[in-house]
């Protein structure tokens, strides 16, 4: 009679097993469905759910920007005949309180792509720089959207959190911009005192006067301290008179030259391909999308079929225009799509600079010195200079939330 139970028993499992792995394929399909209609590309819209099984009951869990998809997906589901608890978490999260915008307090905070310090190293953000928090992990890191939208994790002691009031409060004070490669915020008027941060180009930080040769600052999260007043300058003066030219965007490109490749990096630290060509950009009052294969559909495009082609020539680079980005990787063929690995920034007569190993500069035409060997696999270019505000992916620094 035991060895009948267990007999029994055995077989039951095996059937609620069964079922199990019917449901959770049948989920899976949808869910996929799901995510591939209304949040594709992970860089720009959350959803991250998963059905699991808890007491007995199934339970919808994750979270999702996408108001719409957690909708299509309850709907599918109920027409499949699955029944779960919704516990999805439609973001921004209720469990933040209102703490939903934030300001960058490190000199150079790494986002990563999934939550913890083992993830893929995603993008960089320069202290000053405003996110929307969207979620807090049980690891203590961020989900936040930056000001190119794009979505990553980010450690918490990274970031300032603020309500919406709090944020509006902080755009009204005084600011200052970091004009040089690299500075430090000291702890006194006095270089030998101790420091309270590193400071790279581009960081912002707020205005407590100037003090003789020194200006006294302070950073979001609330440290105060003494930079060199020639490092800084105020902050509207730089938006007001930054100027993306052919000129500016090459030459502060060049001011990179020899400095790393650093795979997610988007500062003078060290940056990866479209981490230059989003450094230069932004250094002049231009913010990109993130990734090469962003950067790619913005601004407006350049024809260079002819290069692309085959004909390596600098008569068929000539529509382009120093500042142009062009971008190289896998070409569409025997039913594989277009892959964009690779962005430079043109230079002029058939010259490119671009991190790759190092950031360099390379020509373009085969047979000249210091030719690069990737230029063959040239897709496509794009023009960015005078696009800004116009919907084409490219916004001015006017435009970002780093002052009233």
């Amino acid at each position: 009679m035991k060895k009948f139970y267990l007999l029994l028993s055995a077989a039951i499992m095996m059937n609620v097993c069964a079922w199990s792995q019917g449901v959770g394929s049948l989920f899976n399909k949808i869910n996929s469905e799901v995510r591939n209609q209304f949040a594709p590309d992970e860089r720009d819209k959350t959803y991250d759910v998963s059905l699991t099984e808890k007491d007995g009951k199934l339970v919808l869990v994750g979270s999702t920007t996408e108001k719409a998809a957690l909708e299509a997906l309850l709907s599918r589901l109920s027409e499949a005949g699955i029944t779960a608890q919704n516990r999805i978490d439609l973001l921004p999260s209720s469990k933040l309180n209102g703490k939903t915008y934030g300001i960058v307090c490190m000199s150079t905070a790494s986002f990563n792509c999934d939550g913890r310090f083992s993830g893929e190293s995603g993008t960089q953000a320069l202290m000053g720089m405003p996110v929307r928090i969207l979620e807090e992990n049980d690891d203590d890191w961020y989900r936040c959207i930056n000001m190119e939208g794009y979505t990553a994790w980010v450690i918490t002691r990274s970031v300032k959190a603020m309500t919406e009031e709090e944020y509006e409060d902080y755009l009204t004070k005084p600011k200052v911009f970091v004009k040089v490669k690299y500075s430090t915020i000291y702890s006194e008027k006095n270089v030998n005192s101790l420091p309270v941060s590193d400071l790279v180009w581009g960081c912002v930080l707020l205005d407590e006067g100037r003090q003789g040769s020194w200006r006294k600052v302070s950073v979001a999260d609330g440290r105060t301290g003494f930079v060199p007043a020639s490092d800084v300058m105020d902050l509207k003066t730089w938006i007001d008179n930054a100027e993306p030219t052919e000129k500016n965007i090459v030459e502060t490109a060049k001011q990179f030259c020899g400095f790393p490749y650093v795979w997610g990096g988007t500062s003078i630290k060290g940056v990866d391909c479209s981490g230059l060509s989003k450094s230069a950009y932004f250094l002049n009052g231009y913010v990109l999308r993130r990734d090469a294969s962003q950067q790619c559909k913005t601004g407006d495009s350049v024809d260079v079929h002819k290069f692309v082609a085959g004909d390596y020539t600098k008569k068929a680079l000539s529509n382009l225009r120093p500042g142009d980005l062009i971008f190289f990787g896998r070409k569409a063929e025997n039913g594989r799509k277009e892959r964009v690995t690779h962005v430079a920034i043109y230079m002029g007569d058939g010259m490119i600079i671009h991190s790759s190993n190092i950031v360099r500069i390379n020509s373009l035409i085969p047979g000249e010195k210091d030719y690069y060997a990737g230029a063959k696999r040239m897709l496509k270019a794009r023009r960015i200079i005078g696009t800004a505000d116009q919907g084409k992916g490219v916004v001015s620094v006017k435009n970002i939330g780093l002052t009233e």
